[in-house]
């Protein structure tokens, strides 16, 4: 199912950005996770593991500072250039939550708005779940909640790709001249159980963003890792892992450089800055590997642009569908088999 846009378009009088949240202070970890893993079999001992990751950062992810970052220029942007629609913020796991922007949209009158998902991919945890998510909210609100469309994922878009492109050129522009050929590109997104891969279009399109970012910058490729693994080592995930794969390089290649990419992520929140600026810098340290981590996209004034544009497209009856590649762009609307639930212990 490709474009659902037709010349009934709906009329929207409000953007919702959705994020996943996180904590702010000390005292919000524990709750936070339990929101987060709620449903899930994992382990207390696991819970507490991850907990010490935000306890090293004060408590405090910086999701939140970023996405409110974030809002404050789409607002202008939307100010500047239109449409001028009113932007709410709502999140999954932790304040604010969605329920509450649902509810605030209710009595602003809002009938109909569009969210934008901080995540560029298809997958049940990047798409699906959010939709959840935004509909169990409706339904806690109640009569008169209103209508959510989601914007289509982004992860070909030439908001997403172009900045991703900049940030790896500038990565790569702190080693040498005569260095800097030689430098492993290497790109991370989070990794996925194996049977959500065989359910949605996650791998190829991580790989096609890859590809595209190594293009932008006059590189035939890159190596795609992933990191922030947290299922039960009886479950398949996507592999290597970004530690492990160091590992492997340094063993072929001793001395040396890496760029590291994060092409699975649109900011710089807790995943980002633990797992790769503490756990896989501490690893390319131990083995006498140089490594540079490229910036995610965050509120470069590319990706706000896109935003308006992904917008715009969805409320012009005849709009451009701007897209690199050649997946074009996705559907508006998913498919109802689209991006499963996975199924439990697989």
């Amino acid at each position: 199912m490709e474009s659902c846009s037709s010349a009934s378009t709906p009329r929207y009088d409000a953007v919702l950005v959705v994020s996943f949240g996180g904590p702010e202070k000390p005292e919000d970890v524990a709750p936070f996770l339990e929101n987060v893993l709620r449903g899930k079999r994992v382990p207390p001992e696991r819970m507490a593991e991850v907990g010490k990751h935000y306890h090293l950062f004060g408590g405090k992810s910086p999701i939140n500072d970023q996405n409110r970052q974030l809002i404050a220029l789409l607002e202008e942007e939307l100010r500047r250039e239109g449409p001028p629609l009113p932007v709410y913020w709502g999140n999954m796991h932790w304040h604010p939550m969605l329920a509450d922007a649902i509810a605030g949209m209710r009595s602003d009158g809002v009938k109909r708005a569009l969210a934008f998902v901080t995540s560029a991919y298809s997958s049940y945890s990047g798409c699906r779940q959010y939709l959840e998510h935004i509909e169990a909210a409706r339904q806690r609100v109640g009569p008169g909640a209103p209508v959510v469309d989601k914007l289509r994922v982004f992860f070909n878009h030439p908001g997403f790709i172009e900045p991703m492109a900049e940030n790896a050129a500038r990565a790569l522009g702190e080693f040498p001249d005569g260095l800097r050929d030689s430098v492993e590109l290497i790109f991370t997104a989070h990794s996925i159980p194996i049977s959500m891969v065989r359910t949605s279009r996650y791998l190829e399109q991580v790989k096609e963003a890859a590809r595209l970012v190594a293009g932008a910058i006059g590189r035939r490729g890159g190596k795609l890792v992933f990191q922030s693994r947290s299922g039960p080592p009886s479950v398949p995930w996507l592999e290597p892992d970004i530690c492990g794969y160091l590992g492997d390089l340094a063993g072929s290649k001793p001395g040396a450089n890496a760029v590291v990419a994060p092409i699975g992520f649109t900011s710089d929140h807790m995943e980002v800055i633990y797992d790769l600026d503490v756990e896989a810098r501490q690893a390319a340290n131990t083995l006498g590997l140089k490594m540079v981590r490229a910036a995610t996209v965050g509120v470069h004034p590319r990706f706000i642009r896109m935003i308006r544009e992904l917008v715009q497209e969805r409320i012009d009856p005849a709009p451009e569908r701007l897209a690199l590649g050649a997946m074009g762009a996705s559907h508006d609307v998913c498919p109802e088999d689209c991006c499963p639930r996975p199924v439990r212990g697989g």
